[in-house]
């Protein structure tokens, strides 16, 4: 009984550090590595804040891609000045996190690659929407947010295809 208890116990401080690590490494790509898009609207920032963000979810599933996607983000949110987006950041973040996840929990194509490039599909979508009505409700305009799109989309689109370059090597890693 007791071995059992020790591994319940283990197994909630493992995920409590990944979780951790992941909300500080998509913190940190997120502060650290961004360009300010100036196009309309907001414009945009381009990061690299989705590419832990990605591993994380492909990695540990959806709760660890959720948690990363909306605490790592979002406080990049709250420390930089973007404070008046963080509720929606956290929100629009953590379902990309937790869609992504639940795709490479679930695994719905015979082969993972395909998995990995629809999930990053459907993170693009959740972030291209998300984000567009993000800045109708903040700037009450429908026009001017789609200036944010084309950084949205280079956004996402780069670093899916950072993490689909590297992520079988990191699942054998993980394992």
């Amino acid at each position: 009984m007791a071995t059992n208890s020790n591994t319940i116990q283990k197994s909630r401080t493992y995920y409590l550090v990944i979780n951790a690590l992941f909300i500080a490494l998509t913190l940190v790509a997120t502060w650290l590595i961004n360009i300010r898009l100036p196009f309309m609207g907001s414009g945009g920032l381009i990061h690299l804040g989705n590419v832990p963000l990605f591993v994380a979810a492909m990695l540990f599933g959806r709760k660890t891609g959720a948690i990363a996607g909306a605490f790592g983000m979002g406080l990049f949110d709250l420390m930089s000045g973007w404070t008046a987006w963080a509720p929606f950041t956290f929100v629009i973040v953590g379902c990309m996190g937790y869609v992504v996840g639940l795709l490479a929990e679930k695994k719905p194509f015979k082969h993972m690659m395909v998995t990995n490039v629809i999930s990053i599909i459907l993170a693009l979508i959740i972030k291209v929407v998300g984000y567009y009505f993000a800045e109708v409700i903040l700037y009450g305009n429908w026009i001017a947010p789609l200036g944010s799109i084309p950084g949205n989309v280079v956004q996402v689109g780069f670093a899916g295809i950072i993490v689909l370059l590297f992520i079988q090597q990191l699942r054998k890693i993980v394992k």
